[in-house]
């Protein structure tokens, strides 16, 4: 019998190792969305712009994925019902928001500030699993929970007197937590019947034919300057979306809303120790500390939810 979304045997699931998978894939999903940042900074277009080639350059491959995928199943894909039709349409409506605000926070407050408040999508997720999809959150959980987002206080603290704050970026930073939140949970509730490989196509779909208007609208550079420009757009779409969501998607299909939210934090450490090595940026000891604090605290909740 297939597991939905990961196309191994029910048995299989059993092994330690196998267990083990959804949680590597989710964790390295979460390493490589930590070079988005990064590649942003990089980009000679507009941050609207950047979030819309993200989005369009990744659908050809996402579809290709799913054409290769149902292919090879025995029996054909039965249609997606209109419940599920309406949850994928929803998670890119919520993706397409959340890259909007949190481009939009970027330009308007600090890098730091940003990053802290679109680190409070695990909030919104733990409350929203509690109370849509019904799933039990110990004490203990909660208090990892907490441990861990003070680490992340600590990782970006040192950044946020930094460059241009503004009550609006940070109302955007805050904006962009919440819909990503929406966008795991509604993910998470397609995948008990839906593919990855077309959860990914069909909200990355949705979310570039959103995001296509508001670019046009609001970037004053839409296309890229040079070839160097397309290869960091291109690794944005293909390394940071179509690599780092799929696998994140993966993960989140076996693993509980919460836990998975919570260990999406390891991409602001991993984004500091990128613009340490590649951007020059310098990482203190207080940055340090709250890197192993939100490390820690990932441990803890895995053993805890």
């Amino acid at each position: 019998m297939r597991v939905a979304g990961l196309g191994v045997g029910a048995g299989s699931v059993r092994d330690k190792p196998a267990a083990l998978l959804p949680v590597a894939a989710l964790l390295l999903g979460a390493a490589i969305l930590g070079f988005a940042p990064i590649l942003v900074r990089l980009s000679d277009t507009s941050p609207a712009a950047s979030a819309f080639w993200r989005m369009a350059l990744g659908v050809p491959l996402l579809w290709a994925w799913v054409w290769l995928f149902e292919r090879r199943d025995v029996a054909p894909a039965a249609p997606a019902a209109p419940a599920h039709t309406r949850l994928l349409a929803l998670a890119g409506l919520f993706f397409a928001c959340d890259l909007a605000a949190l481009h939009a926070a970027i330009v308007r407050t600090s890098v730091a500030n940003a990053t802290l408040e679109l680190n409070l999508a695990p909030v919104f997720v733990t409350l929203g699993a509690w109370l849509l999809l019904r799933q039990r959150v110990s004490r203990w959980f909660l208090a990892a929970l907490l441990f861990t987002l003070c680490g992340v206080v600590l990782l970006v603290t040192p950044g946020a007197n930094a460059g241009q704050q503004t009550l609006l970026g940070d109302v955007f930073g805050l904006l962009a937590g919440f819909f990503y939140a929406c966008y795991l949970l509604t993910i998470k509730s397609a995948s008990t019947s839906v593919s990855t490989a077309r959860i990914m196509a069909v909200n990355t779909s949705i979310a570039a034919l959103i995001l296509a208007p508001w670019a046009w609208l609001n970037a004053a550079q839409l296309w890229p300057q040079s070839a160097q420009g397309w290869l960091i757009l291109a690794a944005l779409a293909i390394l940071v979306h179509v690599l780092g969501q799929s696998l994140i998607a993966l993960g989140i299909a076996r693993l509980s809303a919460s836990f998975s939210s919570v260990s999406l934090l390891l991409q602001p450490v991993l984004a500091a120790v990128y613009a340490w090595s590649i951007l020059g940026e310098a990482m203190g000891p207080v940055q340090m500390t709250g890197g192993v604090i939100v490390l820690c605290g990932i441990y803890l909740a895995k053993r805890t939810s």
